[in-house]
């Protein structure tokens, strides 16, 4: 474990924040006893930054100029990093209610929110296109395949939607999933079963994650209600439905090569769910559970090229396990986790090498993961939202020099920024590691440190605003 140098959140704001009027601190009586213990608190949360004007100059003239018409805005460059640069390039506040998912394909970017209406907006300068309109909103998940778009909705429905990205941007609903009663109306004198049955088809609770397997065409949900579903697409009908945990699923992501499904929930258990051969059905072949904290994301990252894959997931507690599948058995082994984040981590991306986390601290962090070992290195902290952080996504930037990337967030605090990282080669053969121990004694030890440091960092952070510290406070920190 490598230890940062002692930084003050301050420091971390750029000219864009400054020109914000930051919220009033919350007062408590405690406070100047626990801001006499703040410098124990966070020494290692945040990497110094570092500047480069040469860097910068490069950077910019990666960038294709604004457009005039484009309510975004730029933020100075940032290398907290030598193998990093990295920009806010876009920033916008949303007058719909909060983002609560996104989903990039095609040039295109999708975010779904409160309302009803879907909107896209082009790569890179998210100048808006259009948008689809929902006969009900608040999208909690989307997801996009090829033309295919799948948005979830408030009436514990996913709706199925085919886009056309050209000169003009048009989308039309191909079918909801599932289907109305009435079509079922058609089938009662059948043989009852699961698929049949439109009270067993439609998921009880918000649907809050899916999936889909490309191989097979099978779109899964999952559900607060504690249920997975999966979908055939080629005739839109429910083929499966099992209880996957004890508490509400937060998070799925599909093996693209095998075809196991990963599932997370607020129990505290990750769970590996394959199809049984010549089935439609699905059974569970491993139990991940490793802390009794909440899990809220998953990321899957594999290497077809050296077979190496590695999962994910962010939870409650802060921190970041991740497992390596093991290439003889495919067992999934614990290889860690990632320390950093001072809440829940609330959304996840594997993408390459890297692997985007976005946290209740208000925070997103960039981790790499050294090739062929476990060691992960934590290259930037993206601090510009003034809220949790509770969705994000990522595309690849092709470059001929290094390789960047597009990241989209989106927070509680209605806005939605994107931002534009570049990496460079990484020449060093020291390894830099930010893993803890993997031994329950160090969880628990740290577990017991967080909740001890909880209320000093609610008092000290002045980035979080006072009504959703107070929320926080009050206990009301489950961000369906």
């Amino acid at each position: 474990m490598e230890y940062y140098g002692k930084r003050s959140l301050h420091s971390h704001f750029d000219k864009e924040r400054r020109s914000i009027q930051s919220p009033p601190r919350l007062s408590f009586n405690s406070h100047l006893k626990l801001s006499e213990n703040h410098h124990e608190v966070d020494h290692h949360l945040y990497s110094p930054s570092r500047s480069s004007n040469a860097s910068a100059a490069t950077m910019y003239s990666l960038m294709p100029p604004p457009s005039p018409d484009s309510p975004w805005t730029l933020s100075p460059l940032q290398t907290p990093s030598p193998s990093l640069l990295y920009h806010c390039i876009a920033s916008l506040h949303r007058h719909e209610g909060t983002i609560y998912s996104i989903a990039v394909a095609k040039g295109i970017v999708f975010t779904g929110s409160e309302s009803s209406r879907i909107r896209a907006w082009r790569q890179p300068d998210c100048i808006e296109r259009g948008y689809l309109k929902a006969s009900c909103g608040d999208v909690r998940s989307i997801l996009v395949y090829g033309n295919m778009l799948f948005t979830s909705h408030k009436d514990h429905k996913v709706r199925i939607w085919n886009v056309t990205v050209t000169d003009n941007f048009r989308g039309k609903k191909i079918t909801t999933l599932p289907k109305s009663s009435y079509y079922y109306s058609f089938l009662k004198f059948s043989r009852s079963s699961n698929n049949n049955n439109n009270n067993n088809n439609q998921h009880k609770d918000c649907i809050s994650c899916m999936a889909y397997y490309h191989a097979e065409g099978l779109l899964y949900t999952g559900s607060w209600d504690k249920s997975v579903k999966a979908w055939r697409i080629s005739d839109n009908r429910c083929v499966d439905t099992f209880i996957a945990h004890e508490d509400n699923v937060n998070s799925i992501v599909v093996n693209q090569e095998d075809g196991c499904v990963f599932t997370c929930s607020s129990d505290g258990s990750i769970k590996i769910w394959r199809r049984v051969y010549g089935q439609n059905s699905h059974t569970l072949t491993m139990t991940l559970k490793f802390q009794p904290s909440p899990i809220n994301a998953l990321a899957l990252s594999s290497n077809t090229s050296n077979a190496t894959c590695f999962l994910y997931s962010g939870s409650s507690d802060g921190f970041i396990n991740f497992w390596e599948k093991e290439k003889s058995s495919g067992r999934f082994n614990h290889g860690g986790f990632l320390q950093g984040h001072r809440f829940s981590v609330l959304c996840l991306v594997a993408i390459e090498k890297l692997i985007f986390s976005g946290s209740e601290d208000t925070t997103i962090r960039v981790w790499r993961r050294e090739e062929g070992s476990c060691f992960h290195e934590c290259l930037a902290v993206l601090d510009a939202h003034r809220g949790p952080v509770k969705c994000l996504a990522a595309t690849l930037e092709i470059d001929k020099v290094v390789m960047g990337f597009l990241v989209y967030s989106a927070s509680l605090d209605q806005t939605f920024k994107v931002w534009r990282i570049k990496v460079l080669p990484d020449h060093h053969d020291e390894k830099v590691v930010n893993i803890i121990s993997s031994s329950e004694e160090n969880i628990e030890h740290l577990s017991e440190i967080n909740r001890m440091k909880m209320t000093t960092e609610y008092e000290l952070n002045p980035v979080l605003s006072p009504s959703w510290v107070e929320k926080k406070l009050q206990g009301s920190h489950h961000f369906h």
